[in-house]
């Protein structure tokens, strides 16, 4: 793991900002066609319990104020059950990146992070990111962080899209599309269950062990191998 929890940054930000940034954006395509998703989402969502529906946009200004509060209102409500619906995450994406160019926010790394990384580039080794977190996310966290853009040591990027995390099978794409044997690739994952499926593919795993996160039982402990830092990692300087 190289982020610290953004998501004590990040969806903080998006709570307490999300109707300022719509008032600001509203006539633009992007945020028209965010607010399209958003309302075909809640439409999917009509039946669920404490559903936020999403007013029809019109041109008057009173009921477009309207509009604006149920698209803010749906967003608080599927925050509040923690949903990773699309429309949610297209317009969180967004956001984020108006945050990240004006500075309002910066991804949080750990210390170790941009010398190890700068060290395993170096040393001929190619680096991806496999996150939860759409593409376009990594690339704005991790191009505008404490440390500056460290975009420039990865060679690629992976999200959900290639398949969850919980299942083998993405493992195994992503050494397809990378040209690697699993046999010659390292994940490092604080989550447990993302380190078994990785390891079914026949991928070597080391859990990164950081302050907050979730307690690991003994047996988790005596199955993986445990770094606290990236420092800890000896890495071959050829794959």
């Amino acid at each position: 793991m190289a982020c610290k929890d953004n998501g004590d940054i990040l969806f903080p930000y998006i709570h307490d900002n999300v109707e300022e940034y719509l008032q600001k954006h509203w006539q633009e395509e992007e945020c028209q066609e965010d607010v399209r998703q958003l309302r075909l989402q809640a439409e999917k969502d009509c039946g669920l319990n404490g559903f936020v529906p999403i007013p029809d946009v019109t041109d008057n200004n009173a009921e477009l104020q309207q509009v604006i509060q149920g698209v803010v209102n749906n967003v608080h409500w599927q925050m509040s059950l923690d949903r990773k619906t699309t429309a949610l995450k297209q317009l969180q994406g967004h956001m984020w990146r108006c945050a990240y160019a004006t500075g309002q926010v910066k991804g949080e790394v750990y210390e170790d992070v941009q010398p190890a990384l700068r060290k395993w580039r170096n040393a001929g080794l190619k680096l991806y990111i496999y996150s939860s977190g759409s593409v376009e996310a990594q690339k704005l966290l991790f191009g505008h962080s404490i440390e500056g853009d460290l975009l420039k040591f990865f060679h690629g990027h992976f999200d959900t899209t290639i398949g969850s995390k919980l299942e083998s099978e993405s493992y195994r794409k992503i050494a397809e599309i990378i040209g690697c044997s699993t046999g010659n690739i390292l994940f490092l994952t604080d989550v447990t269950k993302e380190a078994q499926a990785a390891e079914e593919a026949g991928v070597h795993v080391a859990l990164v062990v950081r302050s907050g996160n979730a307690a690991l039982t003994d047996e988790e402990k005596s199955a993986y191998r445990l770094i606290s830092s990236f420092d800890q990692l000896t890495l071959p300087s050829k794959q």
